[in-house]
């Protein structure tokens, strides 16, 4: 399964927050894992690469940037319907490619 190797950096790169109970960082592991998993299938690697993902305590935060609108509505959906997620931040920017 290729979210085992994802779950597995992300726990590494979290560390011990202060603010957060072990079980739920590791909740907030598993909605970043989940959420980058479904945004590189829907959106692509091109568009994923662009789009920072940080979850604390359920509350999403995506920022970076995206080609257009509909990208970024459908990030947020796809943020919205992750398993556990509370609530979203949307700190995406809309840059136009030539």
């Amino acid at each position: 399964m290729r979210i085992t190797p994802v779950f597995a950096c992300l726990a590494l790169a979290v560390g011990c927050r202060t603010n957060e109970v072990p079980e739920q960082q590791a909740k907030d592991v598993e909605i970043t894992a989940r959420l980058k998993t479904k945004l590189a299938e829907d959106l692509g690697a091109a568009t994923v690469t662009n789009i920072s993902v940080n979850a604390t305590n359920g509350v999403v935060t995506l920022a970076g940037t995206v080609h257009n609108s509909g990208e970024e509505s459908k990030a947020i959906a796809i943020a919205r319907a992750t398993p556990k997620v509370v609530r979203v931040n949307d700190n995406l920017q809309v840059v136009a490619t030539p």
